[in-house]
């Protein structure tokens, strides 16, 4: 009895733990600080980074854009009169990915296990969508604004140039690329 005790405490402890770790940065405009707080992001970030070469401030900046790191995010559902319709996207989680596009991810990567509300996964996937942005399209890694049209747009959409009838996106992309270079500034002079 002691010992299903234990188990059961040990279990819900790793529950509120889990929970805990699930909220945004308390600081999301500042890179250094959002390490800081989230030491597990930092090393998640830097083997994304050595495995897809995409620079952690622009993966960063996407997401942040994407979800504002919520682990939960997703698109607003649409009401008629007091009756919830469908959600218009299947985007969710820190990334924003949507179903097709993850799954994509996943069987390339062989990720059996992966999650859309876990940033190492998360993060993976925005630096694996970005290297994969590089090769179809040729948009350097270092280019937020351009990985971030292809990333909204799709590969496909992109090469149409379909980001160019949208003066909003193009204004979200701009601060897309503001964030990166703000959070590439900062994380030069992080002591991480």
């Amino acid at each position: 009895m002691r010992r299903l005790s234990g188990v059961i405490l040990t279990g819900l402890l790793l529950l509120l733990t889990g929970c805990a770790s699930t909220t945004p940065p308390a600081r999301p405009d500042n890179l250094c600080k959002i390490f800081k707080e989230k030491s597990s992001w930092y090393k998640a970030a830097k083997r994304s980074n050595e495995r897809w070469g995409t620079p952690i401030q622009v993966m960063m900046a996407i997401m942040h854009q994407e979800s504002r790191f919520r682990h939960d995010a997703r698109p607003p559902r649409p009401w008629f009169l007091f009756i919830p319709l469908p959600r218009r996207s299947s985007a969710y989680g820190y990334a924003q990915a949507q179903d097709g596009t993850w799954d994509m991810y996943t069987n390339e990567v062989s990720g059996w296990f992966q999650s859309r509300e876990d940033f190492a996964d998360a993060i993976d996937f925005i630096g694996w969508y970005t290297n994969t942005t590089r090769k179809k399209n040729g948009v350097s890694l270092w280019h937020a604004d351009k990985q971030y049209l292809n990333y909204h747009e799709g590969w496909a959409g992109y090469r149409r140039g379909t980001y160019k009838k949208k003066p909003w996106l193009m204004n979200v992309a701009k601060k897309v690329k503001w964030r990166a270079s703000e959070y590439g500034e900062q994380l030069r002079r992080c002591n991480l």
